[in-house]
């Protein structure tokens, strides 16, 4: 989207949350958890930099709503079910969006050189009997956090967004941007 050249490399890192882990501390220990594995791949003298990121949904009542459960684990209906059940705790209220990214040198023993969370307030407009199980059932927000794709067909469910929607999407762009000028690493 903005013309930066990338490779990705997929790591697997647990991202269960830890009973009493607070929004802001989950973001923290699994950014650096996917930065540390990312690195670990043996990336090679082409690679410049590193970018990670991750997302999570903060419900109105504080609770992490992280992505509905992984179906090669459970049923499809049980997914299903999981993603309705988040869908309903958003309806006709204001939850936060928070993506976390971290960029840094590609080398394993180094320190984030930038990590940054920005949070995005979305107010969902409330559902009509029955829309949460519909969406929830085209399998759309499988794979995301608060089970609902901003970009897709749960926009009809969104009245406000503000703050970063490409932080929404899940990779704040804008800010992306600053710190990597910031940096030095873009002009």
């Amino acid at each position: 989207m903005i013309g930066v050249p990338f490779v990705v490399r997929a790591v697997a890192v647990d991202e269960r949350t830890r009973l009493g882990e607070e929004p802001n501390a989950y973001l923290e220990r699994i950014t650096e958890a996917k930065l540390d594995a990312v690195r670990a791949t043996g990336l090679g003298r082409d690679v410049a930099a590193v970018l990670v990121a991750d997302t999570i949904v903060v419900s109105p009542r504080g609770m992490v709503l992280g992505k509905p459960s992984d179906a090669s684990r459970t049923s499809g209906r049980a997914v299903e079910d999981e993603a309705r059940a988040m869908l309903e705790q958003l309806a006709g209220d204001t939850h936060e969006v928070r993506t976390r990214f971290a960029l840094s040198p590609p080398e394993a023993a180094t320190a984030a050189s930038h990590a940054e969370t920005v949070a995005t307030q979305v107010t969902f407009r409330a559902m009509a009997s029955g829309e949460a199980l519909a969406y929830a059932s085209t399998g759309e927000g499988r794979d995301k956090a608060g089970a609902y794709a901003v970009q897709g067909m749960a926009a009809a469910f969104i009245e406000r967004i503000e703050g970063s929607y490409t932080g929404v999407v899940g990779l704040p762009l804008c800010e992306v941007i600053v710190a990597l000028r910031a940096l030095g690493w873009w002009q």
